[in-house]
């Protein structure tokens, strides 16, 4: 793994010595666990990182031409103050392909600055990191896309840092377009200063086994914090979810949506955390997972959960795993619509509260809303034929 840390980074990289030292507690850290709580329920144990060999990610970005070029000081300090977790943070510091994208404060743009990550040979790992941070005052929506060709072997490991600054208004959309031979560990950190908002919202499709674990904090009072996710999953696929909402300041605002189906044996794990501090008083949080198994053989692991230090707040949390609505399908079969279809419409049905929290800025962008269902409509026609 050190030897090739050279064919991912120049030899004059101002960070050299941080990526080397990176590379090196990489080395000397075993993989996670699924005996781990954050891994229960995990395909971790399947993956042999000696398959894999560092390479450099081909990324393209459009739209940034409405803002300047992002403070490489302002860059250091937020991914100074990522945290680490897992052997996979330490080889994203040593191998990383970096998007940096800071809008200054007062700004508001009107159209989506998208990165596009091109997922691209076999047996290459790969480092995306996108690092956003929203300055005052501002509004805007940042698009990602993995996207790869169906046959690619590859291991792509993405990180997010995301900062709010007071009253800002950001939103993020992940959209998950990998093959079926791709696996992907995505950790997403995200904080909200006084009064801002923040949408963090995934649309996860492909890939082979697809983790994304997100952090969300509200350190500032007033803050909010949402999370969406729509995901489905078949053959053999698996999406795992890890999420936490954490209420540091007081008066904070956090709610989540994930739903999710399975068909064929694919399987999909959703945990949440709720966390409000001690000095959170006055906040409130909402979570909720849903999913549905639309084959026998498919698998849903929903588990919410908890963790409230202080008096005076609003909590809830709620899961469901189970099959398509009975009464919804043969409302529809009983209108003379073929058994297939209806089941189709209620799945589309189900996911449309997901699409519609989606950012409102991209309807103008090729209506990316209307994309992403037609997608998720073709994956269940596939299914079914």
């Amino acid at each position: 793994m050190l030897s090739s840390i050279s064919d991912a980074l120049d030899a004059d990289a101002p960070d050299r010595a941080l990526r080397l030292a990176a590379a090196e507690r990489a080395a000397a850290t075993a993989l996670p666990s699924p005996e781990l709580e954050v891994w229960r329920y995990s395909r971790i144990a399947e993956l042999d990182l000696a398959n894999f060999a560092p390479a450099a990610v081909r990324t393209t970005v459009t739209g940034a031409d409405q803002v300047p070029a992002a403070d490489a000081a302002l860059i250091a300090g937020l991914v100074a103050g990522m945290e680490v977790h897992d052997v996979f943070d330490e080889l994203s510091a040593a191998y990383h392909r970096t998007v940096a994208i800071s809008v200054p404060s007062g700004k508001v743009l009107a159209e989506p600055i998208v990165v596009t990550h091109h997922i691209e040979g076999n047996g290459v790992a790969l480092y995306p990191r996108l690092v956003i941070h929203a300055g005052a005052d501002s509004e805007f929506t940042v698009v990602e896309r993995f996207e790869s060709a169906d046959e690619t072997e590859a291991l792509v490991v993405p990180r997010l840092v995301v900062h709010a600054s007071q009253a800002a208004r950001v939103s993020y959309l992940g959209v998950n377009l990998l093959g079926t031979k791709v696996w992907q560990l995505g950790h997403q950190q995200a904080t909200g200063e006084r009064d801002s908002t923040t949408l963090l919202a995934t649309v996860a499709l492909g890939g082979d086994y697809a983790r994304v674990r997100t952090d969300a904090r509200v350190v500032g009072q007033g803050a909010t914090t949402k999370q969406v996710a729509l995901y489905y999953a078949d053959g053999t696929q698996m999406h795992d979810f890890r999420t936490l909402q954490d209420h540091v300041a007081p008066k904070t605002y956090s709610d989540l949506l994930f739903k999710g189906a399975v068909q064929d044996t694919a399987k999909s794990v959703y945990t949440g955390l709720i966390r409000i501090r001690e000095e959170a008083k006055g906040s409130v949080a909402y979570q909720t997972n849903r999913n549905l198994t639309l084959s026998e053989g498919a698998w849903a692991e929903s588990v919410p959960n908890l963790d409230i230090k202080t008096n005076d707040v609003k909590c809830s949390h709620a899961s469901t795993v189970g099959p398509v609505d009975e009464e919804q399908r043969f409302y529809l079969e009983s209108r003379g619509i073929p058994p297939e279809v209806a089941e189709r419409l209620v799945v589309l049905g189900f996911f449309d509260d997901v699409l519609g929290q989606l950012p409102a800025s991209l309807q103008g962008h090729g209506n990316l809303r209307a994309d992403l269902r037609a997608r998720v409509a073709a994956k269940l026609q596939a299914a079914k034929s």
